[in-house]
């Protein structure tokens, strides 16, 4: 039993920064209709701009709040330099730019931070915690509360104010957003901002546990892409439920089968939803979810 309550955390400790990368895949969906295959090196710049402002002597909270927003300001320059020109494009023409995006990102920050895995200092320092035979380190609670913090965060953004309903608007139809004055151009580029910064989020909260490198976006993209269809694409709350669903899946996996299993589940467990229930486990797929 205690090696299952520790299986257990591990997967929902995994699964729930797949939640945020899969978060991030669900707002561009919903506003684009396309898949931003970049948003795997947002997870990577995160934890990256974290490092380097830290470097400079900034304390911890000032270089997590400044890394995440660079990172949705680099996002929202994306946007605005790769996906505006193309106005109304078919989707695959997007997705085609986010992939060479992703590239290009990948490389700059192999050239600016260096080939290395670089630490994060902890948020919290102490031992682990034991909680019905498992061990919970403290880095651990703070990936629960980021995941937590989002999910309520984006509720009342799309619930309670007029930006979050203008963004609902562009994800139903475009169209009918625009004959009632919304700047659909606009809310485009907020959800880009607003997925690079879920990202960053998610590398900023797991970087002081696995360290980061320019390398890491490919891997977490392809996780949070299989977590958002899992839960099902453009529901958030079915994103967030898929990270879950996919962490617990391959934690168990790996401790009961064999851990060189861990990493083929996401590919295998897409592959699987793509054929037997395309829309999800939890309810459509749409982009009208929002």
């Amino acid at each position: 039993m205690d090696a299952l309550a520790q299986f257990i955390v591990a997967g929902l400790k995994n699964g729930s920064i797949y939640a945020l990368v899969a978060l991030g895949f669900t707002i561009v969906f919903a506003s684009t209709g396309a898949i931003n295959f970049a948003q795997g090196e947002f997870y990577m710049l995160g934890g990256m701009f974290g490092v380097w402002f830290t470097s400079l002597g900034l304390p911890l909270p000032a270089a997590v709040l400044l890394a995440v927003i660079a990172t949705a300001a680099v996002g929202a320059l994306f946007e605005l330099l790769a996906i505006r020109p193309l106005g109304d494009a078919d989707p695959l023409r997007i997705i085609i730019i986010t992939i060479g995006g992703s590239v290009l990102m990948r490389q700059v920050a192999f050239h600016a931070f260096g080939p290395d895995e670089l630490p994060l200092p902890t948020f919290t320092e102490g031992p682990s915690i034991r909680l019905l035979g498992a061990a919970i380190e403290r880095q651990t609670l703070w990936i629960w509360g980021a995941t937590l913090l989002a999910v309520v965060l984006l509720a009342g953004l799309y619930r309670m104010t007029m930006l979050g309903r203008a963004m609902r608007a562009t994800s139903q139809r475009r169209d009918a957003a625009r004959l009632v004055g919304v700047d659909v151009r606009s809310m485009v580029t907020v959800s880009f901002a607003l997925a690079a910064a879920l990202g960053a989020l998610a590398g900023l909260v797991v970087a002081p546990l696995t360290q980061t490198a320019f390398d890491v976006g490919a891997g977490i993209g392809v996780k949070g892409f299989a977590a958002a269809i899992l839960g099902g694409l453009g529901n958030p709350i079915a994103a967030v439920g898929g990270g879950l669903v996919l962490g617990l899946l391959e934690s168990l996996a790996a401790g009961y089968l064999d851990p060189t299993y861990k990493d083929a589940v996401a590919l295998v467990v897409l592959l699987v939803v793509l054929f037997v229930r395309p829309h999800g486990l939890f309810g459509g797929s749409g982009r009208e979810k929002l």
